[in-house]
């Protein structure tokens, strides 16, 4: 009798299954087609695409926006799959080509900057590839069985019953996977930092829906946020008064001119690297030898890359994960190096090759306290590499207004370089650098044999030293143009690169791990195998910092980590000047003892670094690391960034500075 019954339970299943596949196959065809375009995205970008929180997330948000179709009439029920799958496509077309180019996923801050930036945008569009077309194979085909089924009334289902029940089960599925996460990924999900361990950990349309609602957040924040940030603001200034530096190089270079030149994407990688007995940079290696060389610097910056360089160099405040500083809070009022040595009589300028709307420049430069500007309008593109004008000529071409500028003493500026950037894909106007490797040996028989293995020749990793061979050219072009013409004597440069090139990590992986024996690319069963992991990866994005006259009056090397936050203080101190809102530290005052907090929320000290998305970390020393030391790091790192954010959304200096005029 129970077995009976049991089968009368299992047939009354399948006839139920039967029925409601008959008649509800645009939901269920909505469903399939949408699980399968974001389980293509964490595929194409996440490590562990597998995880089943995700899929399960991913699956709940696209089952709550389905039953909203129980509720709508048969005619408009194609029309809203439909829109509902555009958007995910959308969502995930858009994060697969973002994630190319940023390793990070995309936020609607972040990508209503995109058309006011200049070439960058073409530079995405150009990180295109065959894979990620395949987003449109089940699009197509989601098209096709749309039209396909749109006028079939007896086969769409509009019993509003199915609504309640499937959003009350899909509502249930989230509350239950977010009551079950720790404290620290709430933290996580709140704050919106680590866009990699959402998706990993969240699914994608769980991340674009919070990344909207923060945005949102943002603004109404700036309108109703102010009086804590500022609470916060005044409480950490009032407990970090800005310190009187005295130590070996307080006020060395007072009254001198500064020059910083921004080397695009070059990296510490390329000091004294030779391939095939070539050096790759000789003048950046003459450089480091003959200047104050730091060469544990590290760039902190979020999505705006090279201007987020700048503006932590110049202002020792973080990048902001929402939008870009340049695009986003260029009417902001920072205290900059430029604004700090104005003050003191300076004559400050910039000068780049390409248009001062990349980044958003033409308007953020005035921010910051350039007087003048020296971009595209100004020069003869005469030769093109890359992005736009070549840096050999444009080196040439600055040289007339550099004389010039010599009779405005004191001066600081800054000249930015162009031909190193990304895409690195000009191989015809780079030198001919020969990046095979060539074995030769004897066979059994005594010939002579020589086998060409491709090596780096063909890849990014290639094409990028490539690139960094010829600016290095042009950068040794520039430094014999300054003595030949006789000019900027009292001058000190600063040579920064303002961050790494943005390869994928397997680039450099294959680079450290192939074997000239038989021209392939270990495995991990090689005894001599490089393990090149995250944290490997993430501490080879070092990049140059030098201090150089043309007297080279000091030749030294610093091994402190650093980051670009800490350019201000140590620079300012150097020349008589501080900022009461720096938040990075002099490195000759503060040396091994150094924090250097990241957008991200990872940080980096002499003794760990921390990744923020999966809380471990790397040690760097021998020193015994306890939990407590990880812990006040942390919390530095928070309140930095927290800090950081509040002074730019809610403009804290402006209101700060206003506060003190009016109190006297």
């Amino acid at each position: 009798m129970k077995k009976v019954l049991n089968n009368d339970k299992l047939n009354k299943l399948k006839l139920y299954v039967l029925n409601y596949s008959k008649t509800n196959k645009l939901f269920l065809l909505y469903i399939l087609f949408s699980i399968i375009t974001v389980t293509l995205l964490r595929i194409c970008t996440i490590a562990k695409w597998y995880n089943f929180r995700p899929f399960i997330m991913d699956l709940a948000f696209i089952l709550i926006l389905g039953s909203i179709s129980y509720l709508l009439k048969i005619k408009k029920k194609h029309i809203y799959f439909l829109v509902c799958y555009i958007i995910y496509f959308i969502i995930c077309f858009v994060n697969s080509i973002y994630y190319t180019f940023y390793s990070s996923f995309a936020s609607f801050g972040l990508l209503a900057t995109l058309g006011q930036v200049g070439e960058i945008g073409v530079v995405v569009l150009e990180g295109l590839n065959i894979l990620h077309f395949i987003y449109f194979i089940p699009f197509i085909l989601f098209i096709y069985y749309i039209k396909k089924y749109k006028n079939k009334e007896d086969e769409i289902n509009t019993n509003k019953k199915n609504f309640f029940i499937i959003f009350i089960v899909s509502i249930s599925i989230i509350i239950i996977n977010l009551l079950f996460i720790d404290d620290s990924a709430v933290v996580k999900l709140n704050k919106q930092r680590n866009r990699y361990y959402i998706v990993e950990n969240f699914g994608i349309i769980l991340y674009q829906s919070n990344d909207l609602l923060r945005t949102l957040e943002n603004k109404v924040n700036t309108i109703f946020g102010f009086d804590e940030a500022f609470k916060k603001f005044n409480n950490y200034y009032d407990n970090n008064k800005v310190k009187d530096y005295k130590n070996e190089y307080t006020n060395i270079f007072k009254g001198k001119n500064l020059v910083f030149v921004h080397m695009e994407s070059m990296m510490s990688f390329f000091v004294d690297l030779k391939i095939n007995n070539v050096e790759i940079t000789p003048n950046l290696n003459k450089l480091t030898k003959e200047g104050i060389y730091f060469s544990k610097f590290y760039p902190e910056i979020s999505v705006g890359t090279s201007s987020d360089s700048e503006f932590t160099l110049n202002t020792s405040l973080l990048p902001v994960q929402n939008g870009t500083v340049f695009v986003s809070y260029y009417n902001r009022y920072y205290e900059s190096i430029e604004k700090l040595l104005k003050n003191k009589g300076y004559y400050t300028f910039s000068m780049h090759g390409n248009k001062d709307t990349m980044w958003n420049r033409n308007k953020m430069h005035p921010s910051l306290g350039y007087i003048d500007m020296y971009f595209e309008d100004k020069y003869n593109l005469d030769n093109i590499v890359g992005l736009g004008l070549s840096d050999e000529s444009f080196f040439n071409q600055i040289i007339p207004i550099l004389k010039e500028i010599e009779n405005k003493e004191p001066y600081m500026g800054t000249i930015i370089t162009l031909s190193n950037h990304t895409p690195f894909d000009d191989l015809e106007n780079y030198f001919d650098l020969d990046l095979t490797y060539t074995k030769h040996y004897k066979d059994v028989y005594g010939n002579y044999i020589e086998e060409v293995y491709d090596y780096l020749e063909n890849t990014k990793l290639g094409n990028y030293i490539k690139s960094a061979n010829y600016a290095d050219y042009a950068l040794g072009k520039f430094i014999d143009l300054l003595y030949e013409n006789d000019i900027m004597n009292n001058t000190v440069f600063v040579f920064y690169g303002d961050h790494d090139a943005k390869l994928s990590r397997s680039e450099f992986k294959n680079y450290y791990n192939f074997d000239f024996e038989t021209g392939e690319i270990k495995d991990e069963s090689d005894p001599t195998y490089v393990d090149y992991d995250y944290y490997a990866n993430e501490l080879n994005k070092n990049t140059p910092l030098i201090i150089w006259t043309k007297d080279k009056q000091i030749k030294k090397e610093v091994d402190y980590y650093m980051g670009m936050i800490d350019v201000l203080p140590t620079i300012g101190n150097m020349f008589g000047f501080k900022s009461k809102y720096a938040l990075g530290n002099d490195i000759f005052e503060i040396k091994n003892n150094n924090i250097i907090p990241f957008p991200n929320g990872n940080f980096l000290t002499n003794k760990v670094y921390y990744n923020s998305g999966n809380e471990e970390y790397k040690v760097l020393s021998n020193e015994p690391i306890d939990e407590s030391y990880i812990e006040n790091c942390k919390n530095y790192t928070e309140n930095i960034i927290e800090l950081s954010d509040n002074i730019i959304v809610y403009d804290l200096i402006k209101y700060d500075k206003e506060k003190d005029v009016q109190s006297k």
